[in-house]
């Protein structure tokens, strides 16, 4: 009966890990949708992802753009700029791991956005990073 018990739980602790993973494609689809009910046929664009991702925002001095800790090559790893921590690369084609729990992307999100941008970024934002990302930074 124990034995029993176990298997339940962990087949419960599974399944609940399980629906935070996701997939790049998964998360543009549901930052798509939430800017969507502002913005009625709003569709990610790459090309905004990237103008996100170097634009110098002012915000800090040491974090200008998030190309200070990221570097410009998306498929490098970087490192930040304060603490000298090595930043894994952004593109989910060689780092399998990016943009695969939506738990870790919304906290990397709201982290990032508020030391860089100023501010949280928009689903609109979300959904065209990460279409940028996708596409290998091209």
């Amino acid at each position: 009966m124990k034995a029993r018990k176990l298997c339940l739980t962990l087949l419960l602790l599974g399944a609940a890990s399980s629906a935070l993973a996701a997939t790049p494609q998964e998360l543009v689809d549901k930052y798509t949708a939430e800017a969507a009910t502002s913005a009625p046929g709003f569709r990610p664009s790459a090309e905004r992802g990237q103008a996100l991702f170097t634009k110098e925002w002012g915000v800090s001095a040491a974090m200008p753009a998030c190309t200070a800790c990221h570097t410009k090559d998306i498929r490098a790893s970087g490192k930040h700029v304060k603490t000298g921590k090595v930043i894994e690369p952004l593109s989910p084609a060689v780092n399998a791991e990016r943009f695969t729990s939506e738990k870790n992307v919304a906290k990397w999100f709201k982290r990032n956005c508020t030391e860089v941008v100023g501010r949280e970024c928009t689903a609109a934002e979300k959904a065209d990073f990460i279409q940028f990302v996708m596409q290998g930074g091209k």
